[in-house]
């Protein structure tokens, strides 16, 4: 995704010095905040969950991936969650950080995490496990934990069923996940990724093997893989042209290429992996396979 953050100033680089020389809290097997008056939420999926608990009230900011629901658009924006500044951060007079792993630079995290407000930082497993386990950890940092079980078990029933939906699909889509074109080369979804893991969800199969995390692949991959749809977010960084894609030799000699297959989809919804990941599935699954989804 592209940065619109500009370097840390002077001024700012004397203040991240003056904090890393502070003496570091006990945080690092927090699982509650005391004080849960002004919560800085990291991360969309994290805004989202404290939202559905209906616990909203407690936040303070948000990072500029969380644009769901829309009322979470009026708390101050601290930065993209990948590229955060630990005094914009620190700025808005948090009592807490609520974090979602892999929040960055890390230089800046570990700043935080030195820093005299308590850090909590939630695991993220591109998974329905993981989702259930994200809801319960933000809802014990907020001190609602039943409302934490509740959401997880209405979550946990909406999951199932979206996955079912696919369960007796016989022949699964091969999918190219596809992050950013760079110089005409594809960066794609490996294992361990949110795209590897909504495409598994919704019944297909990544149709990238050999690798982890997000990397460039070869035009010879690329043909190797025979993806039968690409699949792609929009509203979330530097959009995949279509125009650009289907130029790709490579792509048009693919199944994808030669029948023009592209699924676009709001880049928080699809891989957020939190309370509308449900639906995401369904929305997903009945693209790849229409009436084949069933109720």
């Amino acid at each position: 995704m592209i940065s619109l953050f500009r370097r840390p100033t002077l001024a700012m680089a004397m203040g991240l010095s003056l904090l890393l020389a502070a003496p570091a809290p006990a945080t690092e097997n927090l699982a509650m905040f005391a004080d849960t008056s002004r919560i800085a939420a990291i991360g969309g999926s994290i805004t989202e969950i404290v939202y559905a608990l209906g616990e909203e009230g407690h936040l303070v900011a948000r990072d500029s991936t969380s644009r769901y629901p829309a009322a979470a658009m009026a708390l101050p924006d601290v930065g993209y969650m990948r590229q955060l500044s630990a005094e914009g951060v620190l700025s808005v007079n948090p009592s807490g950080i609520l974090a979602l792993h892999g929040s960055g630079p890390r230089e800046a995290v570990d700043v935080l995490k030195k820093s005299s407000v308590p850090f909590i930082d939630v695991p993220e497993h591109y998974s329905h496990d993981g989702i259930l386990e994200k809801i319960r950890i933000v809802g014990k940092a907020l001190g609602v934990d039943a409302k934490a079980e509740t959401l997880a078990a209405e979550t946990d029933a909406k999951l199932k069923a979206a996955e079912k939906q696919t369960a007796s699909i016989k022949k699964r889509k091969r999918i190219l996940f596809v992050l950013s074109i760079q110089g005409g080369k594809i960066l794609a979804a490996g294992s361990d990724t949110a795209g590897d893991g909504i495409i598994k969800l919704a019944g297909a199969v990544n149709a990238v093997e050999g690798f982890s995390g997000y990397k460039p692949m070869s035009d010879e991959a690329i043909v190797t893989a025979r993806p039968d749809v690409i699949l792609a977010m929009k509203n979330a960084g530097q959009p995949v042209n279509e125009d650009e894609l289907f130029a790709i030799p490579s792509i048009t000699s693919t199944p994808a290429g030669e029948g023009h297959k592209l699924i676009l989809m709001d880049g928080s919804y699809l891989l957020g992996f939190g309370p509308r990941t449900a639906d995401a599935i369904h929305d997903l699954a009945v693209s790849l396979y229409g009436g084949q989804v069933t109720d």
